[in-house]
């Protein structure tokens, strides 16, 4: 096995790994992908295909991680959802996820944004309202940048194929 085909593979696990990171925030995502494909361009032994690859798959990359966050931003916007909500659900959610094994994250950040929307609106009812909002709002934002993600990753595949055929 060659030192390119090494290459290959690793960015190709990495890039596996930044797919998953997408939904699993304990992963590294999109940045994780983006290092991938240029580490593959660079060392991938793939040429000129290699960094055309590269730019078509950073498109959907950055594309992802801006809708993402702008999709999400937007819609806690809307709901007139704080910032400190947010960032004390995600203190939750980094301990729940020591706490209750695979699923603690999830479970935390829900718990932590429904506790802190609690407290800012001091009636239970508009904190689950704004809770459940917040919630469907960073789903949304996981998920485009999910399948933005997923678009890179089968880019890069086509760009293996080529090189490897060529």
């Amino acid at each position: 096995m060659n030192s390119e085909s090494v290459v290959t593979v690793l960015c190709g696990l990495a890039i596996l790994v930044g797919v998953a990171g997408t939904v699993i925030p304990v992963l590294p995502g999109s940045i994780l992908i983006g290092a991938s494909l240029l580490a593959w361009a660079i060392w991938g032994g793939a040429g000129t295909a290699g960094w055309v690859v590269f730019a078509i798959a950073m498109v959907f990359v950055v594309a992802g991680m801006a809708a993402g966050a702008v999709l999400t931003g937007r819609k806690l916007k809307e709901h007139a959802i704080p910032s400190r909500s947010i960032a004390a659900a995600l203190v939750t959610g980094v301990v729940g996820m020591f706490i209750i094994p695979v699923v603690g994250l999830f479970v935390g950040f829900a718990a932590g944004l429904l506790l802190s929307e609690f407290l800012r609106t001091r009636n239970i009812s508009t904190a689950a309202t704004s809770s459940w909002a917040a919630l469907k709002a960073t789903g949304l934002g996981m998920l485009v940048e999910f399948g933005l993600a997923c678009l890179a990753a089968s880019t890069w595949v086509v760009g293996v194929w080529i090189a490897a055929n060529s």
